[in-house]
């Protein structure tokens, strides 16, 4: 998977249309398809795709006046063969023993392991229906991959809601409370 961003979102895929004929499928789609506000996200099979895409990207782009910068991959081959210049700064001295994590989307992602990495702010939250409701606020997941994860929680504050004995600031029943530290503890296993 790589990253490139910090291009002006708007005329993008106008500039894919115009130029169309002189790029392949894969490059028109990936303008029109992996671009997400100023982030393009894209996951390719292998480093010679990649380096071939990420080529014909950024001169297509260059057509339309776009600089694509802040690049960054978990595979090395595909980051040497961009420009130091528009590199993303974690990458900028193509540290080959380390690679680091970077933020997309609101998500972290190690490009070592090639994960989606997801903190929760817990900060000894108390356990009432406001509490559970900031833990479960705190976790930015705009693709959906914790949502698995989450609903557990959020069954457990509709019941509460449901219930309507509990007040925002008031502290749920030792039953409900060692369901939800049950929840925070197996986050952290």
């Amino acid at each position: 998977m790589w990253k490139a961003c910090s291009i002006r979102f708007g005329y993008l895929q106008k500039t894919a249309s115009d130029n169309q004929g002189d790029f392949d499928g894969e490059t028109i789609d990936t303008v029109n398809r992996n671009f997400y506000v100023d982030d393009c996200l894209k996951p390719v099979s292998s480093t010679e795709k990649a380096v071939h895409l990420s080529g014909q990207l950024r001169e297509l782009l260059s057509r339309g006046g776009f600089r694509l910068t802040k690049w960054c991959s978990n595979d090395r081959n595909l980051i040497a063969t961009v420009p130091v210049t528009e590199r993303a700064p974690s990458v900028v001295d193509l540290d080959l023993e380390d690679l680091h994590v970077e933020r997309t989307l609101g998500v972290r992602w190690d490009m070592e392991m090639d994960v989606f990495k997801f903190w929760i702010k817990d900060q000894g939250k108390a356990p009432t229906r406001r509490g559970i409701l900031s833990v479960i606020g705190s976790m930015y997941d705009p693709l959906g991959f914790v949502v698995p994860v989450i609903l557990p929680a959020k069954s457990l504050l509709q019941s509460l809601c449901i219930l309507g004995k509990y007040g925002w600031d008031e502290e749920i029943s030792e039953e409900d409370s060692a369901v939800w530290h049950g929840w925070l503890k197996e986050l952290v296993s």
